[in-house]
């Protein structure tokens, strides 16, 4: 059987995962398109894309095109005669001519299982909501955000204790599984896309750094997920005296009671706080320019034994 020709658009680690697995089981893409290089870090030097990085490494050709709505992107694209373009976590509109431009159209690797999640931040949106399972799609792109049919899609179960980044982990390795499973059937035009159920679809926006401030208004369960959903980025915090701390772990106390804000309890176990229901026992804290430290030891730095917290 021969390879198809596939070019893959991609730019963070979860694409990664699927660029890797496509050329570990022999399907080494033509060209790969990634985002450009972009400062980073306190020098603000230029930084690779992880799925640049690979590429180069493997020696094919990348492509990075800071717009994909003219003509020399077609053009660039229409010159690689590409079956298929598979594309994770790229971070570029695709306009419908590109999209018409591969023989069996544009794959999308979608990590939620379509129609619920479209959008940006699936994986914080699942955690947030309670989700007990989350996945991968497989999804023949199309105009609409997300709004393809669907080729396949695997389920797996969100632990209690996962953040973004552990799933994060787990569904871009199941992306890259469930991608060279299908790649061949689906390049070659022999599998069936269903429509997406438009009444059961749900959106992800994209992630604030504001979204991630702790409320304690809210429930303590509430903010025990946005503390998962938020870790590793931007990380959820709070503020004390007008000093911004990061919360990295903290679980909910159901039975605790008293003013919203109000630190209940300070020991090793961890910081207690008061919320609108319940207390939010905070485990790992970090002040701006620091380490991460056990909160016991942030509490008696800054005095936080009784303390009310800013609601």
């Amino acid at each position: 059987m021969n390879r198809p020709a596939i070019v893959f658009a991609g730019t963070p680690d979860f694409a990664l995962a699927s660029l890797k697995a496509l050329v570990d089981a022999g399907h080494r893409p033509v060209a790969v398109y990634t985002q450009p290089d972009r400062p980073a870090g306190r020098g603000k030097k230029l930084k690779q894309s992880p799925v640049k990085q690979f590429a180069n490494e493997q020696d094919i050709p990348v492509l990075q095109p800071r717009t994909l709505r003219d003509d020399e992107a077609a053009d660039t694209l229409e010159s690689f005669k590409p079956d298929l373009l598979v594309v994770a976590a790229y971070g570029l509109l695709l306009p419908q001519r590109i999209l018409d431009i591969p023989r069996h159209g544009c794959l999308n690797v979608h990590a939620s299982i379509l129609p619920r999640w479209r959008g940006a931040a699936p994986i914080q949106a699942a955690i947030l909501a309670n989700d007990t399972e989350t996945g991968i799609s497989l999804m023949q792109m199309e105009a609409g955000l997300d709004t393809g049919p669907v080729f396949v899609s695997e389920a797996i179960r969100i632990e209690p204790d996962d953040t973004a980044g552990s799933l994060h982990d787990r569904l871009a390795t199941l992306g890259g599984d469930l991608l060279v499973r299908h790649v061949d059937e689906i390049a070659a035009g022999m599998l069936e896309a269903e429509v997406q159920d438009e009444g059961l679809a749900t959106y992800a926006g994209k992630i604030n750094t504001a979204d991630a401030e702790l409320d304690w208004q809210e429930s303590a369960d509430e903010l025990a997920r946005k503390v998962r959903a938020f870790n590793p980025v931007p990380g959820s915090f709070f503020e004390v005296d007008g000093q911004r701390v990061k919360c990295w772990r903290a679980r909910a106390v159901d039975d605790a009671v008293g003013e919203a804000g109000k630190v209940l309890d300070v020991s090793r176990s961890g910081v207690l706080v008061a919320c609108g229901r319940g207390g939010l026992l905070l485990e790992e804290l970090q002040r701006a320019g620091k380490g991460r430290v056990m909160a016991h030891q942030l509490a008696d730095a800054m005095s936080l034994s009784d303390k009310q917290l800013s609601t």
